[in-house]
């Protein structure tokens, strides 16, 4: 996926903070809600391709797509954490 050194210099466009590969809970919650066509990213358009692999910020507020093997690090590409139904555990809260 992403090297240990690129993912180490990753972080959020929006305010710096450091990034880190989201895990597959997180992942199975995010594509739930695109097949449910329940997710919006920062740019108000619907997300409607799954996710094999994203970056979520360290704060757990924003998820960003990989797509390609490319970190989609765009404002308008970021998908607020908080659109999904995820237990206290997975959200970190």
């Amino acid at each position: 996926m992403l090297s240990n050194e690129l993912l180490s210099i990753l972080v959020c466009p929006e305010d710096r903070t450091p990034l880190d590969l989201a895990d597959d809970v997180l992942l199975a919650a995010v594509n739930r809600a695109i097949a449910a066509r329940q997710l919006k990213n920062k740019g108000g358009e619907f997300v409607v391709e799954p996710l094999a692999a994203a970056l979520v910020r360290q704060d757990r507020c924003v998820l960003y797509p990989i797509v390609d093997r490319i970190p989609i690090l765009l404002l308008d590409a970021g998908i607020e954490i908080e659109q999904l139904d995820l237990p206290t555990a997975a959200n970190g809260k």
